[in-house]
């Protein structure tokens, strides 16, 4: 196994290096624009999907393959507990944001980088929201705090990591087929009038 050594110099270059670029190229896509982000939930553009799905995909594929090589071992990599009820609220939250104000968090910082203001407001809600959960959450640790455990998808399905990895990507490819039907479906002409 490799030795991964976090708390390194090198580690640290490494992953300001790794920000960095990620930005550039949230940024060269167009992820620096509310208006393209938006657009995904009309249908219209579904650059987000293909992006987003084209780097699990190839970030799974390749713990895939490095496992297999035994360079990797899944049990000792972290993998955030799962508290599946607080997790659901939660995206279900960052969704309506997302809708509403055009930006995740790390795309309302490249907006920000690029001189849209639109991001720094997103942002300042962000922390607004960071507020308010800080302030609410002894009512809602039960809840926040159920579940806890790790749990991959190869556990929920009972499936080796390979076929895992194999029907991920198959469900990528149809994702990425129908995205590009969606596009043309709702960028065509007649619906030229809409968001």
């Amino acid at each position: 196994m490799i030795p991964l050594h976090p708390a390194t110099f090198v580690a640290y270059t490494l992953a300001v290096l790794t920000g960095f670029g990620f930005g550039f190229v949230l940024e060269r896509a167009g992820f620096g624009s509310a208006r393209k982000l938006a657009a995904q939930f009309y249908l219209k553009d579904m650059t987000v999907l293909k992006v987003m799905f084209t780097a699990i995909v190839t970030a799974m594929l390749g713990l895939t393959l490095l496992r297999a090589a035994g360079f990797v071992d899944y049990d000792a990599l972290w993998v955030n507990p799962t508290f599946l009820g607080a997790q659901v609220a939660g995206g279900l939250l960052f969704g309506a944001g997302f809708v509403i104000g055009g930006y995740c968090p790390g795309t309302s910082i490249v907006a920000l980088a690029s001189g849209r203001l639109d991001g720094l407001v997103f942002l300042l809600g962000t922390g607004a929201g960071i507020l308010a959960y800080a302030g609410v959450y002894p009512r809602i640790a039960d809840f926040a705090q159920r579940g806890g455990r790790r749990l991959l998808l190869t556990d929920w399905l009972h499936l080796p990591y390979g076929v895992v990895a194999l029907g991920v990507t198959v469900l990528a490819v149809l994702f990425f087929v129908g995205g590009e039907y969606l596009e043309r479906r709702f960028n065509a002409p007649h619906n030229a009038s809409t968001p």
